[in-house]
């Protein structure tokens, strides 16, 4: 498949399939990313070349396609007919399919109907992964996600009237040393209000060239340290109630890794960060971590 840059995928994309539907980020703003930052000009692929590449992949790969992820950053800004074209053409070349999902904006979610939502579901697209990052408003313009706290919940509850699955994501230490107890607990209330039906947590980088790193370079941010961190996690886990949610933080970035449901394991995992922040658990030493 011709690919444009770099290409990014949740952890549990490992395996699928990656169309290439749209290069780079309609938003592009956040001050902390770099992923889409050399593809600085937004574009929805022509559809002729993403319904090639679906048939080119399908001869390659035929039935071991069982999950594609739509790219790149925020797929979900296509058009309903676009998405029409794509979702039908991979359902029908793909005789082991069965999830199809996307990065998503809480903007995108909300600039379409909940019609539209619930074709795109009818349609085959069941998953959108969205990472608020934060549920603290400042901290949220700080890093500039472009919505607040009430735009996630209400881009939630149009995706679950439309029968969409919702993955959450939070990053750890995005409101830096100065927010980092509002950024905690406004998180775990995002996360109750959002009930997504898989939470995970990614501890921030800052990168270079970043507008995030020109902050730190001027004193105007701080990121937290370890245990801080594991703090502001523990208090995502502890005090957000969430109805049924796979959890983890396997990604690269973090420095404890774990997994399990919530509510069911919240017990267990809080009693692990406990540990961890004890010292009496080993992390993940910094030359293994990465983005």
């Amino acid at each position: 498949m011709e690919y444009v840059g770099k290409l990014y995928r949740p952890p549990s994309e490992a395996h699928s399939y990656i169309l290439q539907a749209t290069i780079g980020c309609s938003w592009n703003a956040c001050t902390y990313c770099d992923m889409y930052r050399d593809k600085r000009i937004f574009r929805v692929r022509p559809l002729a070349e993403s319904l090639d590449h679906l048939e080119r992949a399908a001869d390659l790969y035929g039935e071991r396609v069982d999950k594609i992820f739509v790219a790149d950053g925020d797929a979900l800004v296509m058009d309903l007919e676009h998405w029409e074209a794509i979702l039908g053409k991979a359902w029908k070349v793909f005789p082991a399919l069965r999830q199809v999902s996307c990065y998503a904006m809480a903007t995108n979610i909300l600039d379409k109907t909940g019609e539209e939502l619930s074709s795109l579901r009818e349609m085959g697209l069941s998953l959108l992964y969205v990472g608020p990052e934060s549920g603290d408003d400042p901290t949220l313009k700080r890093i500039a996600k472009g919505s607040n706290h009430e735009d996630h919940v209400e881009a939630a509850r149009k995706a679950h009237a439309a029968g969409l699955k919702l993955s959450v994501i939070m990053l750890l230490g995005a409101g830096g040393v100065a927010r980092s107890a509002e950024h905690a607990a406004e998180s775990a209330r995002l996360i109750t209000g959002m009930d997504p039906a898989f939470l995970s947590a990614l501890t921030l980088t800052v990168v270079p060239g970043t507008p995030l790193a020109k902050l730190q370079d001027s004193g105007r941010f701080e990121l937290p340290d370890i245990q801080v961190l594991l703090g502001e996690l523990r208090t995502m886990v502890a005090d957000s109630r969430l109805s049924d949610a796979l959890f983890r933080t396997n990604h690269a970035s973090n420095y404890l890794p774990l997994a399990g449901r919530l509510p069911e394991d919240r017990e267990r995992i809080v009693g692990l960060l406990d540990e961890a922040l004890a010292g009496n658990i080993p992390l993940r030493p910094e030359w293994s971590r990465g983005l």
